[in-house]
């Protein structure tokens, strides 16, 4: 039963994979304006700035005021790679030490406490409430079961095929909800990258920034 459930995650991820891809492919059906004005700027410097630095808090007025948010939310995506990276190496199957096992552990804990802290503010907050749909609380609540029965698998494996069945569940939800953002969060960033390096608009000097917030 564990072999089966093993394979149903490496088939759940490579359908999920292919359906991600096929969705970026689908946006290149939209009608695309054509470009007249002349390049003011490098596409491949805007890229590099909206996938670096462009990602600092103080690049992002949205990120600076709201700063512990913006850090719960980095640490929950730390934690759920940390745990993907488990899943994987159980999958497959391959070994890491002792060192990266802390690490995974410190990882995964600390994505558990932010997810239910962001659920919990999602949930209590009556303007974020109100423009919240299902999906939100639903991803939320699927993600973080995830990230604790990682967690408890890698102190004992008795619950492993129930963590392989949450990681199919988790990997098949991902094309029709809204964690396929994690797809397209580097596909948009490359995009917006591209377009506004292009028009010499990014990479921002670092003064131009800072003034913006004050």
């Amino acid at each position: 039963m564990l072999d089966i459930l093993r394979y149903g995650v490496i088939l759940s991820f490579c359908f999920t994979f292919i359906i991600l891809c096929s969705m970026v492919f689908k946006t290149y059906h939209f009608n695309k304006k054509k470009t007249y004005s002349l390049p003011q700027g490098n596409g491949l410097k805007g890229i590099i700035y909206a996938l670096g630095r462009g990602l600092a808090p103080w690049e992002k007025e949205s990120a600076v005021k709201h700063l512990p948010t913006y850090l719960a939310g980095i640490f929950y995506h730390i934690g759920i790679f940390a745990a993907l990276y488990y899943l994987f190496s159980l999958v497959i199957p391959f070994h890491f030490g002792t060192l990266i096992a802390m690490i995974i552990r410190i990882s995964i804990f600390t994505g558990i406490l932010c997810g239910i802290g962001l659920f919990v503010k999602r949930s209590l907050k009556p303007h974020i409430r109100r423009i919240s749909c299902p999906d939100d609380f639903a991803s939320n609540l699927l993600v973080d079961g995830f990230l604790i029965l990682a967690l408890i698998d890698t102190y004992r494996g008795d619950l492993r095929a129930v963590l392989f069945a949450v990681a199919i569940i988790l990997l098949l939800y991902i094309p029709v909800g809204k964690i396929r953002h994690c797809f397209f969060f580097f596909y948009s960033r490359i995009l917006f990258g591209f377009f506004f390096g292009r028009r010499g608009v990014l990479p921002q000097k670092l003064g131009d920034s800072r003034s913006n917030h004050g």
